[in-house]
C-alpha cells in the first residue's frame, strides 16, 4: 500500500491502516480504468509545449513548461534526477514514481531528453516482494557521483520499502541497480530488514567524506521510539554495516521521517526532514541539520532546527530539498518545498501548495518565498497532494522543474512543469 500506509506518520491505529488499504484498493481501481482512455490534462487551458528539435547528445536548454500528466494513472512520492556522471548521456532528466500494474508494486521510470518537456516510459523495478499486494513504499532513484566498490560513477540506484501490506508483515528495504540507464533493474542488496511488524520507510542515498554509500531511512522497530532517523553505510552499495541513529527525539511517541540529503560544494551535507508527534501546532513541521562527513549528524536527541521566513511561515509534512549554483555564492542556494505551508499564527498560508523556499546560506537565517512551477490545488492532507514533491533545478538555476502528484477525479495522478525562477 505505497501512498495510504506510507501516511503512517500520522494514522497508527490498525483500523486506520484497514481504512487506508480499502482506499487505496479504490485509487488502484480508478487508476486501471483511466489508462484505458487518453490522459486528461490536469487542469483546463493549459496544455503540453512542443518539443525542441534535438540537439547534441539528445538534451536540451531548460526551457517554461505548462503542467502536464506524468503518465496514465495513478502514481506516488516522485523523484527527479538530472544525469551529470553518465557520460554522452548527461542532461537526461529521469523520474520515478510508485505505480501499481494489478496488485503489483512497481517503480516506474520515466525519461525525458529534451529538457523535461517530454517524459516516456524507460523502465521499471519490480520484485516478488512487491507483488501480489504485499505493498511497495516511498522509493528513491539515484545516481552515483563516483564509484563505489565495482559500482562505477553514473549507476543508478532505486530503492524502496517492500512488504507493508502482508499479513505479519516483515518489512524491508531493498535496493535495484541500472547500468543502462533505467532500462532494466536488477537486485542489488537489503539495507534493513525488519524483526517485527513494524514498519521501515522512505530510503535517501547519499556518499559520505569518505567515499562511502550511506542510506537515510526511517525506522518504527525500537521499541524505545514510535519512529526514528537511521543510517546505514556500504563500501560497495552491497554490505550494509555501522547502523547509527540520525535523529531519535523524546518523548519516545516523536516520528522524525522523510530524510533527504543535499551535498554543497564547500562539503556540507544538510538533512530535511519532519517530525510528527502529538496532535499540536508543530506536529509533523519540517526541521534541517547539517553535518561536516556526511555520516556524523550530532547528538540524535536534537530534533534540528526550523526553517522559516522572515514573516514566521513554516512547512508541515513531506519536505524536499534541492541545490542549484548561484552566482556570486559558492555555496549555492538551496530550494525546499513541503506539503503544506502555515502562517506564524498555525492557520494555512494563502500560497500553500504553490510555493517553493530559497535560502543562500546553508540553511541559515530567514527563507525566501517563490512561485512553483505547479500549483497543487487539493486541500487534503494525505498521501498525495503535494506529497514529497520532487524539485530539479535547471544547471544554470534559471528555472526549476517540480513533479507533484494531485488527485483529479479522484485518482492520484503525478504532474510536471518548469518555470522561471
Amino acid at each position: 500500500m505505497p501512498g495510504s500506509t506510507h501516511f503512517r506518520t500520522r494514522l497508527r491505529s490498525p483500523a486506520a491502516i484497514v481504512a487506508l488499504a480499502l482506499a487505496l484498493a479504490v485509487l488502484v481501481a480508478l487508476g486501471v480504468a483511466l489508462q484505458l482512455h487518453r490522459a486528461e490534462p490536469p487542469r483546463p487551458g493549459h496544455a503540453g509545449a512542443q518539443p525542441p528539435k534535438p540537439g547534441p547528445r539528445g538534451t536540451q536548454s531548460v526551457r517554461d513548461t505548462a503542467p502536464a500528466p506524468l503518465r496514465d494513472g495513478s502514481a506516488l512520492y516522485p523523484r527527479a534526477i538530472r544525469l551529470q556522471h553518465s557520460g554522452s548521456a548527461n542532461g537526461r532528466v529521469l523520474v520515478a514514481t510508485v505505480v501499481h500494474h494489478g496488485e503489483d508494486g512497481v517503480g516506474a521510470v520515466q525519461e525525458s531528453t529534451d529538457g523535461g518537456v517530454r517524459f516516456h516510459s524507460v523502465g521499471s523495478a519490480t520484485a516478488p516482494q512487491s507483488a501480489a499486494g504485499r505493498g511497495l513504499c516511498c522509493a528513491t532513484l539515484y545516481e552515483l557521483p563516483q564509484r563505489i566498490g565495482e559500482l562505477p560513477a553514473g549507476t543508478l540506484l532505486w530503492a524502496a520499502s517492500f512488504g507493508l501490506t502482508e499479513h505479519d508483515r516483515r518489512m524491508t528495504i531493498r535496493v535495484f541497480k541500472s547500468t543502462d540507464l533505467g532500462r532494466k533493474w536488477t537486485r542489488l542488496s537489503t539495507v534493513a530488514a525488519a524483526s517485527d511488524t513494524r514498519g521501515l520507510w522512505e530510503p535517501e542515498f547519499s556518499v559520505d567524506r569518505e567515499g562511502n554509500l550511506v542510506c537515510h531511512y526511517s525506522d518504527e522497530t525500537d521499541p524505545r521510539h514510535s519512529q526514528k532517523l537511521v543510517a546505514a553505510r556500504s563500501p560497495d552499495g552491497v554490505t550494509w554495516h555501522d547502523r547509527r541513529d540520525t535523529v531519535a527525539g523524546t518523548p519516545a511517541s516523536d516520528r522524525p521521517g522523510m530524510a533527504v540529503v543535499r551535498k554543497l560544494p564547500d562539503g556540507t551535507y544538510v538533512m530535511a526532514y519532519e517530525i510528527c508527534a502529538a496532535a499540536g501546532r508543530f506536529s509533523c513541521v519540517v526541521h534541517y541539520r547539517t553535518s561536516s562527513d556526511g555520516w556524523d549528524w550530532g547528538d540524535p536527541a536534537y530534533l534540528g532546527i526550523r526553517p522559516e521566513t522572515a514573516d514566521g511561515k513554516y512547512f508541515k509534512h513531506a519536505p524536499n530539498l534541492a541545490w542549484a549554483p548561484e552566482a556570486g555564492n559558492p555555496r549555492g542556494e538551496l530550494l525546499l518545498i513541503g506539503q503544506v505551508m502555515y502562517d506564524r499564527d498555525g492557520t494555512r498560508a494563502k500560497g500553500s501548495g504553490r510555493t517553493v523556499w530559497a535560502n543562500s546560506k546553508g540553511g541559515a537565517g530567514p527563507w525566501r518565498e517563490t512561485r512553483a512551477p505547479l500549483a497543487v490545488t487539493s486541500g487534503k492532507v494525505d498521501f498525495c497532494p503535494n506529497y514529497s514533491s520532487s524539485l530539479l533545478p535547471s544547471p544554470d538555476a534559471r528555472r526549476v522543474l517540480e513533479v507533484a502528484t494531485d488527485y483529479h477525479k479522484g485518482v492520484c495522478r503525478a504532474y510536471y512543469a518548469t518555470s522561471g525562477r
